[in-house]
């Protein structure tokens, strides 16, 4: 089978000297609930190599695993609204600039983490440091997805929140599939290596420069499966 990068990725990075070839895997749509065991025999087996690394990207992981908010079951209070009014809109959604998704943030960290972590962010700003609010918060609200149906409408309703137990998963599907496994939260602004397999411990910083210009894509190219493969 071809390959073909995402619209202005490449399917090659150099990273230490080293060439890596990362492979998107188009899916069908992914739903809540999936099973994360189907999507890789349906999709992943068919293409690997034994020694290929296998990326999850964390938005898949989340809906195997549930992680989801209705919109339906969420209630905006006065805070939500008000904060989110001063958060910083990224090319790729408003983040908690979405009184839903600020709402979610309280709901998780507490109103008064909130208010501080918005505090020391307005007061690093004055400094050019972005990112404080997130690292005051916590409870993986930068991971923080949904309630933005631009690119899939059926998100438009659902809040996506972070996925859990990133490292025994990974080692699971090692131990099924005799494949190393990582889940990634990245996007072309940043991102972190959330999980990976026992084979992998130590080397997160290494696959984060190799993913770091996000080869899985930012819009709907509904590829949320990277396959790695080091060219040697």
């Amino acid at each position: 089978m071809e390959f073909y990068p995402n619209p202005g990725k490449k399917l090659e990075v150099i990273v230490n000297g080293n060439e890596w070839l990362r492979y998107p895997i188009k899916t069908h749509f992914i739903k809540i609930g999936e099973s994360l065991e189907k999507i890789t025999e349906d999709y992943v087996l068919p293409f690997v190599k034994d020694s290929d690394i296998v990326v999850l990207c964390q938005k898949i992981v989340s809906l195997s695993q549930q992680r989801v908010i209705h919109k339906k079951d969420l209630k905006v209070g006065f805070w939500a609204k008000f904060l989110s009014r001063f958060a910083i809109k990224t090319p790729y959604g408003f983040s908690v600039g979405n009184p839903l998704k600020m709402q979610v943030a309280i709901n998780l960290a507490g109103l008064p983490r909130i208010l501080f972590a918005c505090a020391l962010s307005a007061f690093f700003k004055i400094f050019r440091i972005s990112g404080i609010f997130y690292k005051v918060a916590g409870h993986q609200i930068s991971q923080l997805d949904g309630f933005y149906g631009e690119a899939f409408p059926e998100y438009s309703d659902i809040g996506i929140l972070g996925s859990k137990n990133n490292n025994i998963l990974c080692d699971n599907l090692r131990k099924k599939y005799n494949l190393s496994f990582l889940v990634a939260d990245v996007n072309d602004l940043g991102g972190h290596i959330l999980g990976v397999s026992r084979d992998l411990r130590g080397k997160e910083e290494l696959f984060l420069e190799i993913l770091k210009d996000n080869p899985a894509g930012q819009y709907n190219q509904q590829t949320p499966i990277i396959i790695l493969r080091k060219n040697v």
